[in-house]
C-alpha cells in the first residue's frame, strides 16, 4: 500500500510510520523540516512542504492509496485550513480512506445531551482552542464522500504499545484516563485494513 502520512514528524505520526515502513508499505510523508526525519527506509519519500499549502498537497498526494493524518493544531489554524485542501486533493486522485488523530474532547459527552465533551463539565480544560479546531476539522470530513475514522485518544502520554485497551465509537471509554502515544498509533494503523470504524469517531482509553 502507498500511504501518506501527514504530521510524521510528530509523537504519533513518527510511530505510524515506523509501523507502515516495517511493513513494507511504500511511505511518502509531507513535512515543512525534513531535516527532522532520521529514517533511511527505502520505502520511505520525504517531501518538503506545508499542508497549507495547495500545491504541495497536491505534490504529496500523487499515487497514494491513503492518507494518516496526524496533524495538531500547532497552536492556531492549520488543521481547519489544511483539511479543505486534503479533501479536495484526494478527492481529485480518486482517493477514499483516510485515518486522523483528533482530540477525545470532539467524542460525546455522558453528561450532557447534544454536546461534545469538550463543550462540557466532562471537559477538565480551561482552554478549548485545540478542541475547537478537530471539531471543526470533524465537520469537514463528516461532510466530505471520504471514508474517514478520527482516532480519539484522552491523555496521551510517551509510551509504547501494550496493545490492551478500550474503544468504543462516538464516546470515550467510561472512566478512561490515558492511552500511550504508542497504543494510539496502532490503533490507528490498524485502521487502514479495517472497515469497522468507516465514517466514525473512535474514542480509545485503557
Amino acid at each position: 500500500m502507498r500511504i501518506l502520512i501527514l504530521g510524521m514528524t510528530g509523537r504519533v505520526g513518527s510511530e505510524i510510520a515506523k509501523l507502515a515502513l516495517e511493513d513494507k508499505h511504500q511511505v511518502t510523508a509531507l513535512v515543512r523540516t525534513p531535516e527532522k526525519i532520521t529514517s533511511k527506509d527505502e520505502n520511505l519519500s520525504v517531501i518538503k512542504g506545508d499542508v497549507t499549502i495547495k500545491e504541495d498537497v497536491e505534490r504529496a498526494m500523487k499515487d497514494a492509496d491513503a492518507v494518516i493524518s496526524a496533524l495538531n493544531t500547532d497552536g492556531g489554524e492549520t488543521l481547519t485550513e489544511s483539511m479543505p485542501l486534503i479533501i479536495e486533493a484526494m478527492k481529485a486522485e480518486g482517493i477514499k480512506r483516510i485515518v486522523t488523530i483528533g482530540t477525545a474532547g470532539i467524542l460525546n459527552s455522558r453528561v450532557e445531551d447534544d454536546v461534545l465533551r469538550y463543550q462540557s463539565s466532562e471537559s477538565k480544560r480551561k482552554l478549548t482552542r485545540a478542541a475547537e479546531e478537530h471539531h471543526k476539522t470533524y465537520e469537514l470530513l463528516e461532510a466530505s464522500e471520504l471514508d474517514w475514522t478520527v482516532v480519539c485518544p484522552t491523555y496521551l502520554p510517551d509510551g509504547e504499545a501494550a496493545g490492551m485497551y478500550r474503544e468504543k465509537r462516538n464516546y470515550l471509554p467510561e472512566g478512561g484516563k490515558k492511552i500511550t502515544v504508542g497504543d494510539t498509533a496502532e490503533f490507528a494503523y490498524k485502521q487502514l485494513d479495517s472497515d469497522e470504524y468507516l465514517k466514525s469517531r473512535i474514542g480509545i482509553a485503557y
